[in-house]
C-alpha cells in the first residue's frame, strides 16, 4: 500500500491510496479458498467446487466484498500512518478499480484541530451553598405527615365526611353486563381527593359502616378497553369500614416509620433533600461561569462536518420551517458545543482523565436506588440501550472535567438561602438567556468516543 498527501487545506486533508493488484488477487484468492469450503453447487462434491468455476459464477460480488474489506482495512491503516486525527466519517473517491488493475482512491479527511489550552489560574466561579430555612423543613415535615396519614375506626354510627378513609368492596356494571375489571375488594378512598373516578368520593360522603350504597360513575376516556371509555357504570358497594384522621404526632416514632433514626435525623434528610434540588440548579450555574471563560478564552478551528452533524441532532425533531427561523442561532449554538466538548476532551486528555466501566455500573445503581418501586424498568432500560450507558459514561466523564477544573480556579464559596436559590436561579432561566442550551456541550467523552470509532474504519 502507499500512501501520500494529496493536498491539505485547513483542516482538511486528501490522501491519495495506492493498493497494488498483487495484494488484491492474494485476497481474492484467500476469499475464493474460504467459499470453496462453504459452496455447494449441482455437479459437485460439497467443498469441492474448483475456485474457477466459483470464481466464474460469483466473480463480480466476490470482488465487491473483497474491495470492500480492503477499503476498510487500507483507509484506517492510512490514517493511522499519517497520524491524523479524525472527526467524523471520512470520504472515499474511488479513483481506479476492477480485475487486474491496481486500487486508486482517495480519502478525504476532516481532522481534529490542534488545541493549545490556557492555564485556568485566573478563572473565576462561584460554587453556592445553600442553608435551608427552618420554617421550610417544618412545612416540609407537615407535607410528610399529611401524605402519610393515619387512620382510626368511625363509631360504627358515624357518616363518612370528607377526609374520612372509606374502605369498602364493589361489584360493578355497563349497561347491566359485568365486564373484566369489574370487582373489587377492600379498596381504600380518602374522602375529597376525587382520585378513584371523577364525582366517586362525593357520592360516599354520608355512608356508615355495613351500608350498601349504589353508585354511578363514568368510566374514564382513556380506559384500556376501548369499547368501556366514557360508558355509564353502576357500581353496587358493600361498606366495609369508615375511618377518620389520627392526629400524627411529629416524633421520633413517626421518623423512624420514615426510615430515620430520629426526628432530628428525620429533619437533617428534608434538608439535604431541599438543599440537593437547589444545588443541582445552582451547579449548572456555576458549570456555564467556567465554559463561558473557556470558551471566551480560546480560539479553536472546528471540522465543518462536526458542526453540520450538531446541527442535525439538535433540530432533527424540529419542523423544517422552525429549522429555517432559528438557522443562524442554530449554527451559533452547534458552534459553541462542539468548541467547548473539543477544548473539555483536550483537557480530560491531557490529564489522563477516564471513566471505569465500574464507575457506569455505580451510577445506574443510584439512579436505580432513586427510584423506588422502578428499580427493574431503570435496569431493564441501561441494558437494552448500549447507547444510554455510553451517554452517561460521556456526562461522567464530563463531570469529572468539570471538578478538576474547579480545583484549579479561583473558586469562592458562597452561602445562600432558599429565597435568594430561587432568585438566582429564576434570573438564570429566564428565556432570553437560553441557559439551557448554553450550559450543554457536544459531550466531550461522545466527541472522542466518535473520533476514535471513525478512525478505525
Amino acid at each position: 500500500m502507499k500512501v501520500e498527501v494529496k493536498s491539505k487545506k485547513g483542516l482538511r486533508t486528501i490522501l491519495s491510496v495506492i493498493v497494488d493488484k498483487k495484494s488484491i488477487q492474494t485476497k481474492m484468492e484467500e476469499k475464493l479458498g474460504e467459499l470453496q469450503k462453504e459452496v455447494a453447487l449441482k455437479g459437485f462434491r460439497p467443498g469441492k467446487v474448483p475456485p474457477t468455476v466459483i470464481k466464474s459464477q460469483f466473480g463480480k460480488s466476490i470482488y465487491g466484498e473483497v474491495v470492500d474489506k480492503i477499503l476498510r482495512e487500507t483507509s484506517s491503516k492510512a490514517i493511522d500512518e499519517k497520524k491524523l486525527k479524525v472527526a467524523g466519517q471520512p470520504k472515499i473517491d474511488l479513483k481506479q478499480f476492477g480485475e487486474g488493475k491496481d486500487l486508486n482512491y482517495e480519502l478525504q479527511i476532516d481532522c481534529l484541530p490542534s488545541i493549545a489550552l490556557k492555564s485556568f489560574d485566573k478563572f473565576k466561579a462561584t460554587n453556592f451553598k445553600v442553608k435551608i430555612e427552618d420554617k421550610i423543613i417544618e412545612e416540609k415535615l407537615k407535607e410528610i405527615v399529611n401524605q402519610n396519614k393515619q387512620f382510626e375506626d368511625k363509631n360504627e354510627n358515624e357518616k363518612a365526611i370528607n377526609g374520612d378513609q372509606v374502605i369498602f368492596d364493589y361489584s360493578a356494571s355497563v349497561d347491566g353486563n359485568k365486564f373484566e375489571g369489574s370487582e373489587g375488594k377492600g379498596v381504600q378512598l380518602e374522602l375529597g381527593k376525587d382520585l378513584f373516578l371523577k364525582g366517586f368520593d362525593q357520592q360516599l360522603v354520608g355512608v356508615k359502616k355495613g351500608e350498601q350504597k349504589t353508585l354511578d360513575a363514568v368510566l374514564p376516556a382513556n380506559h384500556p378497553k376501548k369499547e368501556l371509555a366514557n360508558k355509564k357504570t353502576k357500581f353496587e358497594c358493600k361498606i366495609l369500614n369508615v375511618k377518620k384522621p389520627k392526629a400524627s404526632k411529629i416524633d421520633d416514632k413517626f421518623a423512624k416509620l420514615m426510615g430515620a433514626k430520629d426526628i432530628k435525623d428525620l429533619k437533617s434528610l428534608i434538608e439535604k433533600q431541599i438543599s440537593s434540588q437547589y444545588l443541582q440548579a445552582l451547579n449548572s450555574i456555576t458549570k456555564k461561569e467556567i465554559l463561558d471563560q473557556i470558551e471566551k478564552n480560546h480560539q479553536v478551528d472546528l471540522p465543518q462536518n462536526l458542526i453540520d452533524q450538531e446541527i442535525l441532532t439538535m433540530t432533527q425533531n424540529l419542523k423544517p420551517e422552525e429549522k429555517e427561523k432559528n438557522k443562524s442561532n442554530n449554527e451559533k449554538l452547534a458552534k459553541s458545543r462542539i468548541k467547548l466538548g473539543l477544548l473539555l476532551n483536550e483537557y480530560g486528555e491531557k490529564n489522563n482523565l477516564k471513566v471505569s466501566d465500574d464507575e457506569v455500573r455505580a451510577e445506574i445503581q443510584k439512579q436505580i436506588k432513586g427510584m423506588p418501586g422502578q428499580e427493574k424498568m431503570v435496569l431493564e432500560y441501561y441494558q437494552k440501550n448500549p447507547s444510554a450507558s455510553q451517554s452517561l459514561k460521556g456526562s461522567l466523564y464530563e463531570e469529572k472535567i468539570i471538578e478538576l477544573i474547579k480545583s484549579k480556579i479561583n473558586l469562592s464559596s458562597k452561602e445562600i438561602n432558599s429565597k435568594e436559590a430561587e432568585k438566582i436561579i429564576s434570573e438564570f432561566n429566564k428565556p432570553n438567556l437560553n441557559i439551557s442550551d448554553k450550559s450543554k456541550t457536544a459531550s466531550s467523552a461522545k466527541t472522542k468516543s466518535k473520533t476514535k470509532k471513525i478512525s478505525k474504519k
